[in-house]
């Protein structure tokens, strides 16, 4: 009885501890494509800083201006702290005792992405950047991009209603602020204002599998051509849209819905027309039903930067599923 008794307030004292307080984290600062890197000035001008901004502030393709990958803030490691640490993206670089390559999430708020790659000598750190350095930047990429679709996802358009996506047997997450333009049952037309005579527009379409060629992205370019002059007319007739001859798109294997696809970057333009803006195009291989998937999406913004709208563009192209 004694026994029970002892196990009995044991119990008790235990529930009636204190509990450790949960670790509240604070919210996160910063928008897509900016990136805090915390590194001393003495690497941050040498080599090793030279050899990682060629690569975070390389061009975006297929933009009309010139925009670099991300927006990069520069902080030495004394002076990272406070506010600095609330940064959405941040990329330790730097000299210590042993090699050192992690990437964590939410450690000093959320969501938050946080890379530390860290090397004895100079010239070790040098080459780590190299090899790391595309790596690097896909990470930043890829987690921007889940915070855009998650962003985006609250408030969406009821795609119930579009007869193509239900005809082609796909769906996409398409935000409600966009408005329909076109939905013949073969093809969709989505666009969203944003300010006076700017747009973002989303494009859905499929098209048969006639050759080995078509099979291997070799057509894309003349048959998004003939989608345009069918699809996108111009204000006058004979106008309607075409890919600019002038500039060479920028044709990559990929894979979208665990699928064989091709991801096409390049600049559009209306033909007879001083109409003209970048575009981003998914071309998946959907070799169960003999056809192409496509999904585009294209902006009209003249005299301003298009790096975000083409990336929250590219954020939901890649949410497509093919049912």
């Amino acid at each position: 009885m004694k026994k029970i008794t002892l196990l009995f307030v044991a119990l008790t004292m235990l529930s009636c501890a204190p509990k450790e307080p949960k670790l509240v984290l604070v919210d996160s600062n910063g928008r897509m494509n900016q990136l805090l890197v915390v590194m001393n000035n003495d690497l941050w001008d040498a080599k090793e800083g030279k050899a990682l901004k060629e690569s975070l502030k390389g061009e975006v393709f297929g933009l009309p201006q010139k925009e670099p990958k991300f927006n990069i803030t520069h902080v030495e490691v004394k002076g990272f702290e406070h506010l600095f640490k609330r940064s959405k993206s941040i990329l330790i670089v730097g000299l210590g005792k042993s090699s050192e390559f992690t990437i964590q999430t939410n450690v000093y708020a959320q969501p938050q992405t946080v890379i530390k790659l860290i090397e004895p000598t100079k010239e070790g750190l040098f080459q780590k950047i190299i090899e790391k350095r595309e790596q690097i930047v896909q990470i930043f990429k890829n987690e921007d991009l889940k915070a855009v679709q998650y962003r985006l996802r609250n408030k969406q358009f009821d795609t119930k209603k579009l007869v193509t996506l239900d005809k082609l047997g796909v769906s996409l997450q398409i935000p409600e602020d966009y408005k329909l333009v076109d939905d013949t049952g073969d093809f969709l037309w989505m666009r969203q204002h944003i300010q006076k005579a700017q747009t973002m527009n989303l494009l859905v379409y499929e098209l048969p599998i006639n050759s080995i060629d078509d099979e291997e992205g070799r057509n894309i370019l003349a048959m998004r051509d003939t989608i345009g002059k069918k699809f996108i007319p111009g204000e006058k007739e004979g106008m309607y849209m075409i890919t600019e001859a002038a500039y060479n798109p920028q044709i990559l294997p990929t894979k979208l819905d665990d699928k064989k696809a091709f991801q096409t970057r390049g600049k559009w333009e209306v033909k007879g027309a001083f109409m003209a803006g970048p575009f981003l195009s998914y071309t998946v291989v959907d070799k169960a039903n003999n056809r192409l998937v496509v999904v585009e999406g294209f902006t009209y913004a003249p005299a301003t930067n298009k790096r975000d709208y083409m990336f929250e563009i590219e954020a939901i192209l890649k949410t497509l599923k093919i049912q």
